[in-house]
């Protein structure tokens, strides 16, 4: 498993997933987009420096997506976001695509922080978000409608000193 770069020839795939109500429902957007603008977005997009997107890649397989967006190279922090596919669902690839996605915030582009929104209810994305050492700052109450209702988000974040600290004590235990 690895993480690359999106490409043009990714969109077909991207379009599935934002067109997918109930995953839309997670990361608080409308769904249904149609493909010439979810190109047009490519396009506007391609040489933004504040945002970075990743394909989760099994051996030339689509399984989802990693996003670092609100790239903020000043206070060197950014939002990360990420989808994996249904069929590759519950298999630990979101886990170590959201590694993948931190330690390119942390080593590449020499964030200090990550953060990220989840909403209170994604009981799965928390728990996920928790072992890689994400801590919850604080909950926002009514912050995002999807689904026809609002929905209370957890504000989430790791510093990459503690990313750093907290990889280093797992090397040490498992040498």
């Amino acid at each position: 498993m690895k993480i690359r770069a999106l490409e043009r020839t990714d969109l077909k795939n991207i379009h599935i997933i934002d067109n997918k109500a109930e995953t839309m429902r997670l990361w608080f957007e409308e769904p249904y987009e149609s493909l010439d603008e979810l190109t047009s977005l490519y396009d506007k997009h391609i040489h933004d420096t504040h945002e970075r997107r990743f394909v989760v890649d099994l051996d030339g397989i689509f399984a989802g997506i990693v996003e670092l967006v609100s790239i903020d190279y000043i206070h060197r922090n950014c939002e990360i976001q990420i989808v994996i596919t249904d069929k590759f669902s519950g298999l630990g690839y979101a886990q170590q695509s959201l590694k993948k996605g931190v330690d390119y915030a942390f080593h590449t582009l020499n964030m200090y922080k990550v953060y990220l929104w989840v909403d209170v209810d994604n009981a799965k994305a928390v728990h996920i978000y928790k072992k890689l050492g994400f801590q919850i700052e604080g909950t926002i109450k009514q912050q995002f409608f999807a689904g026809g209702k609002y929905h209370d988000s957890y504000f989430m974040g790791i510093l990459k000193s503690d990313y750093i600290r907290r990889n280093e004590n797992k090397t040490k235990v498992n040498n």
